[in-house]
Protein backbone atom coordinates (compact mmCIF):
# COMPACT_ATOMS: atom_id res chain seq x y z
CA UNK A 1 0.00 0.00 0.00
CA UNK A 2 1.67 3.60 -0.83
CA UNK A 3 1.51 5.75 1.80
CA UNK A 4 0.41 9.46 1.17
CA UNK A 5 3.39 12.05 0.83
CA UNK A 6 2.72 13.75 4.05
CA UNK A 7 3.95 10.48 6.38
CA UNK A 8 6.34 7.68 5.92
CA UNK A 9 6.81 4.20 7.12
CA UNK A 10 7.92 4.30 10.51
CA UNK A 11 9.91 2.30 13.22
CA UNK A 12 7.76 1.68 17.11
CA UNK A 13 11.27 1.23 18.19
CA UNK A 14 12.08 4.82 17.45
CA UNK A 15 8.86 6.41 19.35
CA UNK A 16 9.18 8.12 22.28
CA UNK A 17 6.92 6.67 24.68
CA UNK A 18 9.16 8.47 27.26
CA UNK A 19 8.35 11.79 26.50
CA UNK A 20 4.37 10.62 25.88
CA UNK A 21 3.73 9.60 29.46
CA UNK A 22 5.97 12.42 30.85
CA UNK A 23 3.61 15.17 29.41
CA UNK A 24 0.38 12.85 30.33
CA UNK A 25 1.89 12.24 34.00
CA UNK A 26 2.27 16.45 34.07
CA UNK A 27 -1.25 16.97 32.31
CA UNK A 28 -2.50 14.57 34.98
CA UNK A 29 -1.57 16.85 37.56
CA UNK A 30 -2.62 19.87 35.47
CA UNK A 31 -6.55 18.68 35.64
CA UNK A 32 -6.37 17.72 39.30
CA UNK A 33 -4.82 21.36 40.37
CA UNK A 34 -6.92 23.36 37.74
CA UNK A 35 -9.74 21.40 39.31
CA UNK A 36 -8.66 22.22 42.92
CA UNK A 37 -8.25 25.77 42.30
CA UNK A 38 -11.14 26.38 40.93
CA UNK A 39 -13.30 23.73 40.02
CA UNK A 40 -15.31 24.94 36.93
CA UNK A 41 -12.39 24.97 34.69
CA UNK A 42 -11.51 21.19 35.70
CA UNK A 43 -13.89 19.85 32.64
CA UNK A 44 -12.58 22.52 29.93
CA UNK A 45 -9.10 21.42 31.13
CA UNK A 46 -10.09 17.65 30.61
CA UNK A 47 -11.26 18.09 26.94
CA UNK A 48 -8.19 20.44 26.15
CA UNK A 49 -6.11 17.48 27.30
CA UNK A 50 -8.42 15.22 24.88
CA UNK A 51 -8.17 17.52 21.71
CA UNK A 52 -4.36 18.26 22.37
CA UNK A 53 -3.74 14.50 22.78
CA UNK A 54 -5.85 13.84 19.17
CA UNK A 55 -4.07 16.41 17.85
CA UNK A 56 -0.23 15.02 19.01
CA UNK A 57 -0.85 11.56 17.45
CA UNK A 58 -2.39 13.14 14.22
CA UNK A 59 1.26 15.18 14.07
CA UNK A 60 3.27 12.64 15.46
CA UNK A 61 2.87 10.48 11.80
CA UNK A 62 2.71 13.57 10.09
CA UNK A 63 6.46 14.08 8.30
CA UNK A 64 7.88 17.29 9.60
CA UNK A 65 9.96 17.38 6.48
CA UNK A 66 7.17 17.76 4.26
CA UNK A 67 5.61 19.98 6.94
CA UNK A 68 8.45 22.26 6.64
CA UNK A 69 7.98 22.54 2.91
CA UNK A 70 5.09 24.71 3.53
CA UNK A 71 7.30 27.28 5.69
CA UNK A 72 6.33 30.91 4.01
CA UNK A 73 2.55 29.39 4.20
CA UNK A 74 3.60 29.11 8.24
CA UNK A 75 4.95 32.01 8.35
CA UNK A 76 2.53 33.87 7.01
CA UNK A 77 -0.50 32.25 8.84
CA UNK A 78 1.49 33.32 11.88
CA UNK A 79 1.62 36.67 11.23
CA UNK A 80 -2.06 36.92 10.20
CA UNK A 81 -3.73 35.49 12.96
CA UNK A 82 -1.26 38.09 15.21
CA UNK A 83 -2.72 40.44 13.23
CA UNK A 84 -6.12 39.37 13.29
CA UNK A 85 -6.31 39.45 17.31
CA UNK A 86 -5.61 43.14 16.67
CA UNK A 87 -8.57 43.75 14.58
CA UNK A 88 -11.33 41.33 15.70
CA UNK A 89 -9.81 40.57 19.03
CA UNK A 90 -11.69 40.45 23.00
CA UNK A 91 -10.41 43.41 25.27
CA UNK A 92 -10.20 42.24 28.61
CA UNK A 93 -8.60 44.43 30.85
CA UNK A 94 -6.85 46.44 28.56
CA UNK A 95 -5.48 43.75 26.39
CA UNK A 96 -6.78 42.59 23.14
CA UNK A 97 -4.85 38.47 22.92
CA UNK A 98 -7.78 36.71 22.70
CA UNK A 99 -10.37 35.65 19.48
CA UNK A 100 -14.11 34.89 21.16
CA UNK A 101 -15.06 31.82 18.55
CA UNK A 102 -18.59 31.47 20.38
CA UNK A 103 -17.64 28.58 21.69
CA UNK A 104 -14.13 29.44 23.31
CA UNK A 105 -11.87 31.86 23.19
CA UNK A 106 -8.87 31.41 20.82
CA UNK A 107 -4.97 32.89 22.07
CA UNK A 108 -3.12 33.66 18.77
CA UNK A 109 0.17 34.42 20.60
CA UNK A 110 0.07 30.43 22.15
CA UNK A 111 -0.27 28.30 18.54
CA UNK A 112 1.90 31.51 17.25
CA UNK A 113 4.97 30.43 19.26
CA UNK A 114 4.81 26.50 17.64
CA UNK A 115 4.54 28.12 14.07
CA UNK A 116 7.56 30.36 14.30
CA UNK A 117 9.69 27.48 15.75
CA UNK A 118 8.52 25.57 12.69
CA UNK A 119 9.11 28.21 9.64
CA UNK A 120 12.68 29.05 11.19
CA UNK A 121 13.84 25.68 11.54
CA UNK A 122 13.47 25.54 7.93
CA UNK A 123 14.80 29.01 7.46
CA UNK A 124 17.67 28.83 9.69
CA UNK A 125 18.56 25.54 7.63
CA UNK A 126 18.28 26.81 4.56
CA UNK A 127 21.00 29.20 5.91
CA UNK A 128 22.88 26.85 7.07
CA UNK A 129 26.18 27.48 5.83
CA UNK A 130 25.83 31.53 5.83
CA UNK A 131 24.06 32.42 9.24
CA UNK A 132 26.75 34.59 10.59
CA UNK A 133 26.42 36.58 7.43
CA UNK A 134 24.92 40.35 7.85
CA UNK A 135 22.70 39.76 5.22
CA UNK A 136 21.04 37.01 7.02
CA UNK A 137 20.94 38.34 10.22
CA UNK A 138 19.25 41.60 9.07
CA UNK A 139 16.57 38.96 7.14
CA UNK A 140 16.14 36.73 10.59
CA UNK A 141 15.98 40.23 12.51
CA UNK A 142 13.16 41.46 10.47
CA UNK A 143 11.19 37.69 10.34
CA UNK A 144 10.97 37.92 14.39
CA UNK A 145 10.33 41.30 14.30
CA UNK A 146 7.29 41.32 12.76
CA UNK A 147 5.40 38.92 14.60
CA UNK A 148 6.95 39.87 17.85
CA UNK A 149 6.09 43.56 17.08
CA UNK A 150 2.39 42.30 16.32
CA UNK A 151 2.34 40.48 20.29
CA UNK A 152 3.87 43.49 22.11
CA UNK A 153 0.93 45.93 20.51
CA UNK A 154 -1.71 43.77 22.41
CA UNK A 155 -0.36 45.02 24.69
CA UNK A 156 1.52 41.43 25.77
CA UNK A 157 5.44 42.01 26.79
CA UNK A 158 5.93 38.71 28.64
CA UNK A 159 4.90 36.70 25.72
CA UNK A 160 7.04 39.21 23.62
CA UNK A 161 10.05 38.17 25.92
CA UNK A 162 9.71 34.48 26.33
CA UNK A 163 9.13 33.98 22.40
CA UNK A 164 11.73 36.50 21.72
CA UNK A 165 14.23 34.42 23.91
CA UNK A 166 13.04 31.72 22.42
CA UNK A 167 13.91 32.89 18.63
CA UNK A 168 17.30 34.09 19.88
CA UNK A 169 17.72 30.22 21.15
CA UNK A 170 17.06 28.86 17.87
CA UNK A 171 19.29 30.81 15.98
CA UNK A 172 22.32 29.77 18.34
CA UNK A 173 21.14 26.10 17.82
CA UNK A 174 21.75 26.70 14.10
CA UNK A 175 25.54 28.15 14.90
CA UNK A 176 25.43 32.01 15.83
CA UNK A 177 29.28 32.31 16.43
CA UNK A 178 30.30 33.20 19.93
CA UNK A 179 32.08 36.37 18.63
CA UNK A 180 28.26 37.92 17.36
CA UNK A 181 26.77 36.56 20.62
CA UNK A 182 30.03 38.24 22.86
CA UNK A 183 28.97 41.41 21.30
CA UNK A 184 25.26 41.77 21.52
CA UNK A 185 25.60 41.07 24.97
CA UNK A 186 28.04 43.77 25.75
CA UNK A 187 25.11 46.10 24.23
CA UNK A 188 22.44 44.51 25.46
CA UNK A 189 23.61 44.26 29.20
CA UNK A 190 24.28 47.93 29.84
CA UNK A 191 21.45 49.00 27.46
CA UNK A 192 18.77 46.64 29.80
CA UNK A 193 20.56 48.43 33.07
CA UNK A 194 19.87 52.18 31.71
CA UNK A 195 16.43 50.88 30.55
CA UNK A 196 16.05 49.46 33.79
CA UNK A 197 17.03 53.19 35.05
CA UNK A 198 14.75 54.68 32.86
CA UNK A 199 11.40 52.98 33.52
CA UNK A 200 11.14 53.10 37.28
CA UNK A 201 11.26 56.91 36.67
CA UNK A 202 7.68 58.87 36.60
CA UNK A 203 5.84 59.89 33.12
CA UNK A 204 8.56 57.03 31.93
CA UNK A 205 7.36 56.31 28.27
CA UNK A 206 8.11 52.55 27.45
CA UNK A 207 5.87 51.06 29.80
CA UNK A 208 2.33 51.67 30.44
CA UNK A 209 1.55 51.95 34.05
CA UNK A 210 0.67 49.03 35.36
CA UNK A 211 3.79 47.01 33.44
CA UNK A 212 5.93 50.05 35.70
CA UNK A 213 3.86 48.91 38.51
CA UNK A 214 4.88 45.50 38.32
CA UNK A 215 8.49 46.13 38.04
CA UNK A 216 8.04 48.70 40.98
CA UNK A 217 6.43 46.43 43.09
CA UNK A 218 9.26 43.65 42.61
CA UNK A 219 11.78 45.92 43.50
CA UNK A 220 9.74 47.18 46.87
CA UNK A 221 7.81 44.68 47.64
CA UNK A 222 7.28 46.04 51.04
CA UNK A 223 6.14 49.87 49.54
CA UNK A 224 3.57 47.98 47.49
CA UNK A 225 2.51 45.34 49.57
CA UNK A 226 -1.38 46.27 49.76
CA UNK A 227 -1.17 46.61 45.81
CA UNK A 228 1.24 45.32 43.21
CA UNK A 229 2.83 43.18 45.20
CA UNK A 230 0.05 41.58 46.96
CA UNK A 231 -0.27 38.78 44.33
CA UNK A 232 3.33 37.51 45.05
CA UNK A 233 3.33 38.17 48.54
CA UNK A 234 0.42 35.78 48.92
CA UNK A 235 2.24 33.30 46.18
CA UNK A 236 5.13 32.56 48.16
CA UNK A 237 3.59 32.34 51.97
CA UNK A 238 0.46 30.07 49.65
CA UNK A 239 3.94 27.91 48.92
CA UNK A 240 5.59 28.06 52.07
CA UNK A 241 2.58 26.77 54.07
CA UNK A 242 2.43 23.84 52.31
CA UNK A 243 5.44 22.37 53.72
CA UNK A 244 6.55 19.02 52.97
CA UNK A 245 3.44 16.97 51.92
CA UNK A 246 0.74 20.13 51.66
CA UNK A 247 -2.85 20.07 52.68
CA UNK A 248 -3.99 18.09 49.97
CA UNK A 249 -6.28 18.77 46.78
CA UNK A 250 -9.73 20.12 47.21
CA UNK A 251 -8.76 21.21 50.92
CA UNK A 252 -11.64 23.86 52.11
CA UNK A 253 -9.29 25.49 54.03
CA UNK A 254 -10.57 29.26 54.47
CA UNK A 255 -6.68 30.38 54.96
CA UNK A 256 -5.58 29.09 51.49
CA UNK A 257 -4.74 31.11 48.59
CA UNK A 258 -7.81 29.93 46.84
CA UNK A 259 -10.29 29.90 49.30
CA UNK A 260 -9.18 33.41 50.53
CA UNK A 261 -9.23 34.85 47.38
CA UNK A 262 -5.79 36.07 48.12
CA UNK A 263 -4.77 35.31 44.25
CA UNK A 264 -6.93 36.25 41.42
CA UNK A 265 -7.46 33.79 38.42
CA UNK A 266 -5.44 31.32 40.68
CA UNK A 267 -5.88 28.39 37.56
CA UNK A 268 -3.14 30.27 35.17
CA UNK A 269 -0.17 32.23 36.00
CA UNK A 270 -0.05 31.16 39.63
CA UNK A 271 -1.22 27.66 39.51
CA UNK A 272 2.21 27.31 40.64
CA UNK A 273 1.04 28.71 44.55
CA UNK A 274 -1.83 25.90 44.61
CA UNK A 275 1.04 23.00 44.01
CA UNK A 276 3.20 24.32 46.30
CA UNK A 277 0.28 24.52 48.86
CA UNK A 278 -2.15 21.81 48.03
CA UNK A 279 1.13 19.27 47.13
CA UNK A 280 3.76 20.77 49.16
CA UNK A 281 7.25 20.65 48.17
CA UNK A 282 7.60 17.06 47.45
CA UNK A 283 4.73 17.88 44.80
CA UNK A 284 6.29 21.11 43.76
CA UNK A 285 9.88 18.87 43.11
CA UNK A 286 7.46 16.54 40.96
CA UNK A 287 6.40 18.99 38.76
CA UNK A 288 9.24 20.88 38.49
CA UNK A 289 11.33 17.39 37.91
CA UNK A 290 8.62 16.44 35.23
CA UNK A 291 9.45 19.82 33.54
CA UNK A 292 13.07 19.09 33.20
CA UNK A 293 12.38 15.67 32.33
CA UNK A 294 10.52 17.09 29.16
CA UNK A 295 13.42 19.14 28.50
CA UNK A 296 16.08 16.93 28.32
CA UNK A 297 13.84 14.41 26.21
CA UNK A 298 13.60 17.21 23.80
CA UNK A 299 16.86 17.92 23.79
CA UNK A 300 18.00 13.93 22.94
CA UNK A 301 15.18 14.20 20.21
CA UNK A 302 17.01 17.07 18.67
CA UNK A 303 20.99 16.04 19.13
CA UNK A 304 19.48 12.53 17.63
CA UNK A 305 17.90 14.44 14.88
CA UNK A 306 18.50 13.50 10.96
CA UNK A 307 19.17 17.09 10.13
CA UNK A 308 19.50 20.75 11.28
CA UNK A 309 15.46 21.56 11.10
CA UNK A 310 15.03 18.26 13.12
CA UNK A 311 17.73 19.95 15.79
CA UNK A 312 16.15 23.32 16.07
CA UNK A 313 12.37 22.01 16.43
CA UNK A 314 12.85 19.95 19.23
CA UNK A 315 15.36 21.91 21.18
CA UNK A 316 13.43 25.15 20.32
CA UNK A 317 10.09 23.30 21.41
CA UNK A 318 11.68 21.78 24.47
CA UNK A 319 13.66 25.43 24.75
CA UNK A 320 9.44 27.16 24.89
CA UNK A 321 8.80 24.73 27.88
CA UNK A 322 11.89 25.67 29.88
CA UNK A 323 11.34 28.98 29.07
CA UNK A 324 7.99 29.41 30.24
CA UNK A 325 8.49 27.16 33.15
CA UNK A 326 11.22 29.03 34.51
CA UNK A 327 9.42 32.72 34.09
CA UNK A 328 6.02 30.65 35.79
CA UNK A 329 7.50 29.23 38.51
CA UNK A 330 10.26 32.86 39.10
CA UNK A 331 7.39 34.90 39.45
CA UNK A 332 5.14 32.86 41.63
CA UNK A 333 8.35 32.43 44.06
CA UNK A 334 9.14 36.50 43.60
CA UNK A 335 12.54 35.83 41.72
CA UNK A 336 11.36 38.38 39.40
CA UNK A 337 8.73 40.81 38.55
CA UNK A 338 5.00 39.38 38.02
CA UNK A 339 4.18 38.99 34.71
CA UNK A 340 1.73 36.61 32.92
CA UNK A 341 3.15 33.23 31.45
CA UNK A 342 1.32 29.71 31.30
CA UNK A 343 2.82 26.84 33.19
CA UNK A 344 3.34 24.35 30.53
CA UNK A 345 0.80 21.45 30.70
CA UNK A 346 -0.59 22.50 34.25
CA UNK A 347 -1.85 25.96 34.17
CA UNK A 348 -5.66 26.56 32.63
CA UNK A 349 -5.94 27.87 29.25
CA UNK A 350 -6.84 25.50 26.31
CA UNK A 351 -5.05 27.54 23.52
CA UNK A 352 -1.72 26.84 25.06
CA UNK A 353 -2.24 23.05 26.39
CA UNK A 354 -2.92 22.37 22.66
CA UNK A 355 -0.27 24.28 21.14
CA UNK A 356 1.84 22.74 23.40
CA UNK A 357 0.52 19.11 22.52
CA UNK A 358 1.10 20.20 19.08
CA UNK A 359 4.47 20.92 19.17
CA UNK A 360 5.42 17.61 21.49
CA UNK A 361 3.80 15.91 18.23
CA UNK A 362 5.86 17.34 15.56
CA UNK A 363 8.91 16.63 18.29
CA UNK A 364 8.07 12.69 18.16
CA UNK A 365 7.93 12.86 14.14
CA UNK A 366 11.96 14.11 14.71
CA UNK A 367 12.64 11.22 16.82
CA UNK A 368 10.82 8.70 13.98
CA UNK A 369 13.37 10.15 12.12
CA UNK A 370 16.81 9.22 13.36
CA UNK A 371 20.16 10.36 11.66
CA UNK A 372 20.49 6.47 10.76
CA UNK A 373 16.68 6.21 9.92
CA UNK A 374 16.39 3.99 6.04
Amino acid sequence: MKLPKFTKPYRLRDYNFTLVTLVFCLSVIGVLVVGSAKHVYQSRQVLGVVIGLVLMMITTFIDYVWLLDFYWLIYGFAVFILGLVLVAGKEVGGATRWIDLGFTTFQPSELAKILLILFFARFLMEHERDINERATLLKFAVLAGIPLGLIVVEPNLSTTICTAVVICFLIYIAGLSYRFIGTVLLILIPTAVIFLGIVVQPNQPFLKPYQQKRVLSFLEPEKYASDGAFQTNNSIMAIGSGQLSGKGLNNNTTTSVKNGNFILEPQTDFIFAIVGEELGFIGSCVVIALLLLIVLQCILVGIRARDLAGRIIACGVGGLIGVQSFINISVATGLIPNTGVPLPFVSYGMTSLVSLYIGIGIVLNVGLQPKKYK
